[in-house]
């Protein structure tokens, strides 16, 4: 899993998973949900990030072994 937070354009990303996007899906004007071929979800991008999530805060629970 990867988080990204792109300052210049205020875009927060989330990747779960590494594979080939072959969808995105526009749950509404500035979030993005890329699947895979299987309908697996591999990421989430989120616009204008630091008015709509606590971007500049980020706790980790839970890390699996």
């Amino acid at each position: 899993m990867k988080v990204q937070y792109f300052e210049d354009t205020d875009t927060l990303y989330i990747e779960f998973r590494a594979g080939e996007i072959v969808d995105t899906k526009d749950l509404d004007e500035n979030t993005m949900l890329d699947v895979d071929a299987q309908g697996n979800v591999c990421a989430i991008t989120f616009e204008h990030a630091s008015a709509r999530t606590d971007v500049h805060r980020l706790t980790v629970e839970g890390i699996a072994a």
